[in-house]
């Protein structure tokens, strides 16, 4: 029985994304749902990350879809590793296009 609720368990897509912010930094983070967890950044309350809070956000520079919570919290390591160069470099790469663009 527990086989088939893992078999019917839904996948939960993950995005990573890299806010960029006011003072021209960089926040990177996951989240199932990117316009949400904006939105909370940009109210600045407890649900907003505290870099964000003190690094007001003014634009989602890039966003990366992701197949699962490990993977999503893998790659948002790596990018927390990259310098600021190297970051800047992926937000202008095509493995992370600007999700929001396309609205």
């Amino acid at each position: 029985m527990d086989k088939e609720k893992k078999k019917d368990k839904k996948v939960q897509t993950y995005y990573v994304y890299i806010l960029r912010c006011e003072d021209d930094s960089l926040y990177t983070g996951i989240t199932t749902d990117v316009k949400r967890r904006f939105a909370e950044h940009l109210a600045g309350g407890k649900k907003g990350a505290k870099y964000t809070r003190v690094h007001k956000p003014k634009e989602i520079a890039a966003v990366i879809e992701t197949d699962s919570k490990s993977e999503a919290l893998g790659l948002e390591y790596g990018i927390k590793q990259l310098t600021k160069e190297e970051k800047e470099n992926l937000i202008k790469s095509e493995f992370a296009p600007a999700f929001f663009q396309k609205e």
